[in-house]
């Protein structure tokens, strides 16, 4: 591929209000100038924490899914565990992704799975770190997966989260994703990943 000429591409911020700037999001309404010297407002983006996905098989090779409810499309989803990466610098998002305040990313995978369903296990492989919505915000999402989870607690979940869990076998998940009933795009990613990975049909 050839990118000699994307500098041309590049958007300029003019400007920038922060219509919601508090601990859970980061709201703004900003300008950009645009490679034609025009200028494009409002334009609506938003940073939230950087966040981990767990694809997690169990010791019988079925798949760890929790059930609960997503406000964004009013319904209860069925997903695999994920959870957000904390911080101890005072905020919750944005830069400073890689500092010694930043929650380690496989600690945060670790404790996501245990807190949601009470599995661990330490046969764990990073699959990928993307951005999660790359037209509007500015998180990351960090897919792993794992493998031979066992039962060692209850949930420990926040008092915001209502979760049950599931296992499921693989060609559940391959059938929920074919119908789009699993209606999380990212973990869907993560799990054509672990698909391609382990050489599931």
């Amino acid at each position: 591929m050839n990118n000699t000429n994307d500098k041309s591409l590049l958007w300029e911020e003019v400007s920038t209000e922060h219509i919601v700037c508090n601990e859970w999001i980061d709201f703004r309404s900003s300008a950009y100038r645009m490679p034609d010297g025009k200028v494009l407002e409002p334009f609506y983006s938003y940073s939230r924490k950087d966040y981990v996905v767990v694809v997690a098989f169990d010791e019988d090779e079925r798949l760890i899914c929790v059930r609960q409810f997503r406000q964004g499309i009013k319904e209860i989803t069925t997903e695999f565990p994920a959870g957000g990466i904390e911080r101890t610098d005072g905020k919750e998002y944005g830069e400073n992704r890689t500092g010694v305040d930043v929650e380690d990313i496989l600690e945060a995978a670790k404790r996501e799975l245990k807190e949601e369903t009470g599995y661990e296990s330490d046969d764990w492989t990073h699959l990928l770190s993307i951005p999660s919505n790359a037209t509007i915000a500015d998180n990351i999402a960090h897919l792993f997966s794992v493998k031979g989870c066992r039962k060692v607690s209850g949930q420990n979940t926040d008092d915001s989260e209502f979760i049950n869990v599931y296992t499921l076998e693989p060609e559940k998940i391959d059938e929920m994703v074919k119908k789009g009933e699993f209606k999380q795009s990212v973990h869907c990613l993560a799990w054509m990943l672990v698909k391609e990975r382990y050489g599931l049909k």
